[in-house]
């Protein structure tokens, strides 16, 4: 019940902010109104984000989630972007620096993220082991820059053409994608090692939303300050290299096991015959 409601409720979002959305276009913008245009602006960011899923998905064949849940976690970071918009906007109004505004919206995105992804899979029945909660999160992050880079693409064809759509479609697969892969793992990380210590689950999640804020801040700080593509790539390889880690942690995630305490151990039940 819950899930269909949710699958409702984000496919309505979705259509409602894409009508909104081309309202706002003016009437003579002719590329606009051709369907080529948004088709290939909405391939362009979901594709992408559809190849990192099944990669990452690869990471827990033993135990896979339900197909089912894993597209309402996709649908569930698209629908997270129309959310987090007019809180952006807000920060315009009270924000008095640029560096302020970065972390505000980086604090925002990473916090719509978790919050949707918790109401639809973290407290399900089919999160039953600490990789889930990472592999979760990883989806919803997927779907959130799916949508994102498709509204990103879409801007680019109409100020630019589809060359500069083209390959701008390959830096968000590099770069946008890859940062909200990233910040996003953060939190799963920190909620996976928590996964049997819920009493404590608080403080850890306060600290993966702080490190996913931080990641996030950082990213769009670098970036801003590029002058090149060689500069750009170099970010780029940073985050990389924090994806090599990423690996490794999801192969010790695996191994968490529920401990059991020594009294217990310790504790033996003989019966007699």
């Amino acid at each position: 019940m819950i899930p269909n409601f949710f699958a409702l409720a984000g496919i309505t979002t979705l259509i409602i902010y894409w009508w909104g959305l081309y309202r706002q276009f003016p009437t003579d913008t002719l590329i606009v109104l051709d369907v080529k245009v948004v088709l290939f602006a909405l391939v362009g960011g979901i594709l992408p984000a559809l190849l990192w899923l099944w990669f990452w998905l690869k990471e827990d064949v033993k135990s896979p989630e339900p197909n089912r849940l894993i597209l309402l976690a996709f649908l569930g970071g698209m629908v997270a972007v129309p959310f987090t918009i007019p809180f952006e906007q807000a920060t315009l109004d009270f924000a008095k620096t640029e560096f302020t505004v970065i972390i505000l919206w980086s604090l925002i995105e990473e916090v719509a993220k978790y919050v949707v992804i918790c109401l639809i899979a973290l407290n399900s029945k089919f999160c039953d082991e600490p990789i889930d909660m990472l592999i979760y999160l990883i989806t919803g992050a997927l779907g959130f820059a799916a949508l994102e880079n498709s509204l990103y693409l879409m801007n680019s064809i109409v100020d630019g053409g589809v060359i500069a759509g083209a390959i701008n479609t390959h830096l968000r697969f590099l770069g946008a994608t890859l940062l909200h892969v990233v910040s996003s793992s953060a939190i799963g990380i920190a909620l996976a090692f928590s996964f049997y210590r819920k009493k404590k689950r608080a403080p850890y999640l306060v600290l993966g939303i702080i490190a996913a804020t931080v990641l996030h801040a950082v990213f769009n700080l670098f970036i801003i300050e590029t002058q090149n593509i060689l500069e750009t790539l170099t970010v780029f390889s940073y985050y990389w290299f924090i994806i090599i880690i990423l690996i490794f942690l999801f192969e010790r995630i695996k191994l968490l096991k529920r401990t059991v305490p020594q009294s217990l151990k310790n504790c033996s039940i003989k019966i007699d015959l």
